[in-house]
């Protein structure tokens, strides 16, 4: 990316397909005893996943506990992450929605210049629950202010609105909208039509973790996974296979990896994955911010019992 906004409607799409492709693990945020952001824990975690195949990175989703930090830890994180992408050469999207446009083209104009940044995450406008048109119009005017593409994320069920199939694809028409993650809870009608539908260049990355791998034969690019922070290369796999048309190859990853998925996400998101990133010894604690509670010992013996599972010879 070249650092430039990329608003003026008649320029050309900035990201392809092949540029947003693969999996991309919306990364944690852990902490210390006292309470501080984890920033050496941080950049091991990014060298790891790295390492293990994906290709890349988002800072500050609903898995790093974006709303639970303060501007000077969010820029820390940034700031950390894109070191360490910019190192391998891999990509970083930051996430940058709220539910005030203003709010949020400020946010991605302060991205600019951030190394590896290829693209903001900017969800549907939740709480105050805007019309569809409204939906598309803060998207449009996110875009046209943004140095980088965003990548639209659809997930009504914590925004309290779904964008549809024609919405997704009308906001998809504008040059500086790269994607979308798409999770609304299932591979439906409307995912299915924006998968066939949607213009060159724009990547539809599943945002549902069991869907994965339907999504990606269906013609998606990837996925943006939380399930990945464990079992990183097998969901890597999964997505490769799904790209290259191995079709069997991929259902056998699918299959392994289904009880990961159901097993962190058993209790609310990020609590599951950080209890198993320190029992591995990965993180400093398990911590979580209020109003998120830590994870229980039970739902934490059964994630690691599933991920043992599902990367055993």
């Amino acid at each position: 990316m070249d650092g430039t906004p990329h608003g003026d409607a008649g320029s050309l799409r900035v990201m392809t397909v092949g540029q947003l492709r693969g999996v991309y693990v919306p990364l944690i945020t852990p902490f210390e005893p006292s309470g501080d952001v984890a920033l050496d824990a941080i950049e091991r975690l990014v060298h790891e996943y790295l390492d293990a195949g994906a290709a890349g990175i988002v800072a500050l989703g609903t898995t790093g506990e974006s709303s639970a930090l303060d501007a000077a830890e969010k820029r820390a994180v940034i700031d950390a992450c894109a070191r360490v992408c910019a190192e391998h050469d891999a990509q970083l999207i930051v996430g940058a929605g709220t539910n005030n446009t203003a709010a949020t083209i400020g946010a991605v104009e302060a991205l600019r210049g951030t190394p590896a940044l290829v693209g903001a995450l900017v969800v549907v406008p939740y709480y105050v629950r805007p019309s569809e048109a409204g939906i598309v119009a803060h998207f449009e005017a996110v875009a046209e202010k943004s140095p980088v593409p965003l990548v639209l994320y659809n997930i009504p069920q914590r925004t309290g609105r779904a964008l549809s199939a024609a919405g997704v694809l009308r906001a998809a028409r504008h040059p500086n909208v790269a994607g979308i993650k798409q999770a609304v809870g299932a591979l439906d009608g409307d995912s299915l039509e924006v998968l066939a539908g949607a213009p060159s260049g724009f990547a539809v990355l599943a945002g549902d973790d069991p869907f994965i791998y339907p999504t990606v034969l269906m013609g998606g690019a990837g996925a943006i996974a939380a399930s990945a922070h464990v079992c990183t290369e097998r969901f890597v796999a999964m997505v490769e296979c799904g790209l290259a048309g191995k079709l069997e190859d991929g259902r056998g990853h699918a299959e392994a990896l289904l009880p990961v998925v159901q097993a962190c996400f058993a209790e609310p998101n990020p609590s599951v994955f950080k209890a198993v990133l320190h029992a591995q010894g990965r993180i400093p604690t398990p911590n979580v911010r209020l109003p998120l509670l830590a994870a229980s010992d039970a739902a934490r013996d059964r994630a690691l019992a599933a991920v043992a599972a599902a990367t055993s010879p």
